[in-house]
């Protein structure tokens, strides 16, 4: 399947995940609301609009949280990938999430103003030059433009129009957008508190997503640290008898590509492992006929030339590979996009059952 010719289309997966996530946004309302009110006491008495308002900013910033953990947790566990595949779908309902919490807000504490209440929103309080009674309101609205923009161009249609790494750096205004949810907590709500739950709450997600972010970039440079280049640019990957038939070995290279190794029938191919589409995982695909299957979306690519079949156009740099006794070695440098390679055989392979008897 091609973005240029076939629009993703939902599959049993897709609605797993989201009904679990429906669930979850669902229960934490429903605790937030009903279950522990008492917990979250504050200065002054609020109405049910302010409480409304205020479970889904806490609903709407524990799900940024949790968006933003999943990519260094796939990263540090590959159990952890589903959560990666749909995580556009998550962004979305977070967005109409956070809408809902500004919508509340626009229509309590604005809408008795004698003023448009937008024009209340953003001239109400100008007090940019002291801590205490900063107009905290600027982080949310900002926050909420990033994740408006993110959910409107999530559809595959924008990534192909811009282009991916354009799209790329749009949705890394991800990290921008809690950096301002974090300064709109603190300098809103925090202030308020006389519990120290939610506080807690806040400073240990805002802890976990800055945590998992630097635990993961460690692993990544340890795994750059050990990867050893000789003079003329091959790395090791592994024993050629490590890698399963049907499927990949994956190796970050020095300037942090990940490439991966397929074993096809006794034959070494070296792809690059993102996918064309949204840089999926190939090397987690597996090979049928020379052709790997991308497990986030189904794009398709050969292995030996790294294209998507005809009549679609997608293409991915190839690798050299070569074998060295017994182990696998890849050229640091890669191919450009869509060259054929051709398959190092493995000496004396056999598939798994034969070699069994």
């Amino acid at each position: 399947m091609s973005v240029k010719y076939i629009p993703v289309q939902w599959n049993r997966n897709k609605w797993i995940y989201d009904f679990v996530m429906l669930a979850g946004v669902v229960a934490f309302l429903w605790l937030f609301l009903f279950v522990s009110p008492e917990l979250l006491s504050h200065e002054f008495p609020i109405n049910p609009q302010v409480h409304n308002a205020r479970a889904f900013g806490a609903c709407a910033f524990v799900m940024l949280t949790v968006i933003l953990c999943i990519g260094p947790l796939a990263r540090i566990d590959r159990r952890f990938l589903p959560l990666l595949y749909n995580r556009r779908h998550f962004g979305v309902m977070t967005t109409f999430v956070a809408i809902t919490h500004a919508g509340y807000i626009l229509n309590w504490y604005f809408a008795f103003s004698s003023s448009d209440k937008y024009e209340a929103l953003l001239f109400a309080n100008t007090s940019f030059f002291q801590l205490a009674g900063f107009p905290f309101e600027v982080f949310g609205i900002f926050a909420l433009i990033c994740l408006l923009v993110l959910a409107a161009t999530s559809h595959d249609f924008w990534m192909k129009f811009l282009t991916p790494p354009v799209w790329k750096r749009i949705h890394a205004s991800i990290y921008f957008a809690y950096v301002a949810v974090v300064a709109h907590v603190s300098l809103g709500i925090l202030q308020d508190q006389q519990n120290n739950v939610f506080t807690v709450i806040f400073i240990g997600g805002a802890a976990a997503v800055a945590g998992l972010h630097a635990y993961a970039a460690l692993m990544d440079r340890r795994a750059g640290d050990e990867i050893g280049v000789d003079a003329d640019g091959w790395i090791d990957v592994c024993d050629a008898s490590d890698i399963r038939n049907g499927f990949a070995k994956i190796k970050v290279l020095p300037n942090d590509e990940r490439v991966a190794v397929f074993n096809q029938e006794g034959k070494l191919n070296a792809i690059s492992n993102a996918c064309a589409h949204q840089n999926g995982p190939l090397g987690e695909g597996q090979v049928v006929f020379c052709l790997v299957t991308c497990p986030w979306h189904g794009f398709q690519y050969d292995v030996t030339n790294g294209r998507s079949p005809a009549p679609f156009t997608e293409m991915i740099p190839t690798y050299n590979l070569r074998l060295e006794g017994g182990t696998v070695q890849v050229h640091r440098d890669a191919n450009p996009p869509g060259t054929y390679v051709e398959p190092v055989p493995i000496p004396g392979w056999q598939p798994a059952e034969e070699a069994a008897t």
